[in-house]
């Protein structure tokens, strides 16, 4: 029997907020939650039809919810490029972002339609993208970011003599770069925004272990069926036993993104053992995440990659 973990949200009213990936999944869950708190949620998604029926879920628990779909491929520069555009000429400050989509572990290597590894451009890259092209719209709503990395990210490293796995390509390690880049770029955006005086803050949150389907069957990434990982993650989910649900798993970047408490340059995730489920909390670093000189490199590499600059220091 598992028990239903909650938090409180605080009054989002005239909050405008971006969710990546909130078609299903976890950013269905976050987005909900956000509308329900008064915020109008932007989902920007690739599949308008899952898009669709995400807001239809989000308002049968929540009627009255401010909520609205917009296009975004994050696989894509020019559909990134596209979003920040549009964003701008809506001319409307934004004060929440949430860095939540992302793909895990194709079986085979896949090139996003820049050419990088599709774990990398994707959870990675696009994300970067994404702030810089909102960077003006995020400072005027002197916002807060929330960069949603994973607990594989504690083990691992960045492959920097071949960050898009051309040589040798494995799944679960290009991953665990995907989100130590960037949990390392969300640290230091927060870093730059404070010596700059940009007034944004950014904090991380992970969501722990939960049935997702980011392990689940999808023919998109070369995956026809469910993995055994996921199947048992299901049985341990359903049983209240040591791992979260969709739910719970949601919370942890709730808070980091809207709780007063939650502080920037800091990490959340479930508080239970081993950080795998759990009501949220802070929690150190992980060791991959701490060291300024490769948060600095990876700014610096991935401005390169993206073309996207941001403001010169």
């Amino acid at each position: 029997m598992t028990k239903t973990i909650d938090i409180t949200v605080p009054d989002l009213s005239g909050r405008r907020a971006v969710v990546t990936g909130a078609s299903d999944g976890l950013g269905v869950g976050l987005a909900g939650r956000l509308a329900a708190a008064g915020a109008e949620v932007i989902m920007p998604v690739r599949n308008q039809r899952k898009g669709e029926a995400a807001i239809d879920r989000i308002r049968r628990s929540a009627p009255d919810a401010t909520v609205s779909l917009r296009e975004l491929d994050l696989s894509s520069l020019d559909s990134v490029a596209e979003l920040g555009r549009t964003l701008t000429q809506e001319d409307r400050p934004i004060h929440l972002l949430i860095n939540n989509a992302g793909v895990m572990t194709p079986p085979e290597r896949q090139n996003t339609a820049d050419g990088f590894e599709l774990q990398f451009g994707s959870n990675h890259l696009g994300h970067v993208a994404l702030v810089a092209h909102l960077l003006p719209l995020l400072r005027a709503g002197q916002a807060r970011v929330t960069s949603q990395v994973s607990v594989a990210a504690a083990r691992g490293s960045i492959n920097w003599d071949d960050l898009n796995w051309e040589r040798s390509y494995d799944g679960m390690k290009a991953y665990r770069q995907s989100k130590i880049a960037l949990g390392l770029f969300g640290l230091e955006l927060d870093r730059r925004s404070r010596a700059a005086g940009w007034g944004i803050s950014s904090n991380l949150a992970h969501p722990g272990v939960a049935p997702t389907n980011l392990l689940a069957a999808r023919p998109e990434v070369g995956r026809a069926k469910d993995t055994l990982g996921v199947r048992v993650i299901r049985a341990l989910s359903a049983r209240g036993l040591l791992v979260g649900t969709v739910a719970s798993a949601a919370l942890p970047a709730v808070y980091a993104a809207t709780s007063p408490d939650a502080q920037p340059g800091r990490l959340y995730g479930p508080g239970g053992l081993g950080h795998l489920g759990g009501a949220p909390a802070e929690q150190k670093l992980y060791p991959t995440l701490r060291g300024d000189e490769q948060a600095d490199r990876i700014w610096r590499v991935s401005q390169e990659l993206t073309a996207v600059p941001f403001p010169q220091d």
